[in-house]
């Protein structure tokens, strides 16, 4: 089989690339060996984050470091055992948390953040999948009178972005999602923002979008790539598949192809995990809500309730710990009132992060017709069709609507 470009990842990355190439007149391939949106891009919070123009930065107050290096905290767990692999990954990514590169990461992201629901929202309507999407924004929920301050100060720092948020009180709060428990004492709810009651089931319209319109999706091992007499090849259960041109959009897997080419990108994984809920009789979750604090957040999904945890850095393939999910849940049961689980065992997912806070989009640079797109950290679901569109544009020669200098592939050389 050929074809003009090879996408390799059914994840949101991967479709929204697919998507966007295949506009604009490529054949396009699109493979994984799972169904798509079986990955990272199953078990996310369901944000389309328009509000987060700040990226997640490491913290640089000592208390902050101090209580992390206790390892007792829901937001943030670490296994002993891995910290001396990723310490060096973490040194980076507290350097460029400093001020002045948090800044230029900032400014390097804002043009695909601003552009983040437009984007989903034309997929959203060719696809007819607006029954997914939830427009009423999401809220942060602090315990704690002077973190909430400090929160409203900061919200009005964004002032220049152009953000809509509310400040609530508890008792405005209360009223806008009757079931949260005393402990919370006000919020901000942020709307620009979109939620998605079924981020996989989001992956897959999608997908299913891109067959429509006359693309392939094809189970293969992304693994087996190589180069052919001058073309990229790789194995499909229909068959070797070769194209001029491949994408890699493998998101916390990418590292599996480039390191076996000669690329050195310092990339990381974030592991996370969410668990569904019933409610209890008489209570509705209206809205995706963050406790900030407890680093974790609740959404009403089509599932049930899920709560998303944190960041836990381990090994990628070590097995599945519960520690910080229990941590999570434990405080969520004072924040809302939970039922019993719904899901016989914890998910377990893998953010991919690069220590600058943005993705890699465009040429690989080593290897004509080798394209990237991954890394996008906590917003791969945000991203995707934004990131598709703008590596669809490098490639077929299009003007780019932003300058893509910020996610070039040689920037850690």
């Amino acid at each position: 089989m050929h074809c003009q470009t090879i996408v390799l990842g059914a994840g949101i990355v991967g479709v929204s690339t697919a998507l966007h190439l295949q506009a604009r007149g490529r054949k396009v391939i699109l493979i994984d060996r799972d169904e798509p949106g079986s990955g990272t891009s199953h078990g996310n919070a369901g944000l389309i984050e328009r509000s987060s123009v700040i990226p997640y930065a490491f913290p640089r107050a000592l208390g902050k470091l101090m209580r992390y290096g206790l390892n007792r905290r829901s937001d943030v767990r670490y296994s002993w055992r891995y910290l001396p692999k990723c310490g060096p990954w973490l040194f980076k990514y507290w350097q460029n948390s400093a001020p002045a590169p948090l800044a230029e990461a900032t400014r390097a992201m804002l043009p695909l953040v601003e552009r983040c629901v437009e984007e989903h929202d034309a997929l959203i309507e060719a696809g007819e999948l607006g029954g997914l999407i939830r427009a009423n924004g999401w809220i942060e929920v602090y315990r704690d009178a002077a973190a909430l301050a400090q929160a409203s100060a900061d919200a009005h720092a964004l002032q220049p972005y152009g953000l809509k948020y509310e400040v609530l009180d508890a008792q405005q709060l209360h009223a806008r999602e009757p079931g949260l428990g005393g402990t919370a004492v006000g919020g901000i709810h942020w709307l620009d923002p979109k939620t998605v009651t079924n981020p996989g089931g989001l992956t897959r319209g999608y997908a299913a979008l891109f067959v429509k319109r006359g693309g392939q999706f094809i189970h293969g091992d992304a693994r087996t790539l190589r180069q052919v007499a001058g073309d990229w090849q790789v194995d499909s259960r229909q068959g070797p598949i070769t194209a001029p041109e491949v994408v890699v959009a493998l998101g916390p897997q990418a590292g599996e192809i480039f390191r076996p080419l000669g690329y050195t990108l310092p990339l990381e994984v974030k592991r996370g995990y969410h668990m569904h809920y019933q409610a209890q009789p008489g209570h509705e979750l209206k809205h995706s809500i963050c406790d900030v604090d407890g680093g974790f957040v609740l959404a009403p999904m089509a599932q049930g309730i899920r709560l998303t945890t944190g960041i836990e850095f381990a090994a990628a393939d070590a097995a599945a710990n519960e520690i910080q999910l229990k941590r999570c849940e434990a405080v969520a049961r004072t924040l809302f009132p939970l039922g019993p689980r719904l899901d016989p065992a914890p998910w377990l997912g893998r953010r991919p992060c690069l220590p600058d806070m943005r993705p890699v989009i465009g040429p690989a640079g080593k290897h004509k017709g080798l394209w990237f797109n991954f890394g996008h950290a906590h917003h791969g679901l945000t991203l995707g069709p934004v990131s598709g569109r703008l590596l669809a544009e490098m490639m077929t020669g299009e003007t780019p609507f932003t300058d893509p200098a910020p996610y070039r592939a040689d920037r850690f050389n």
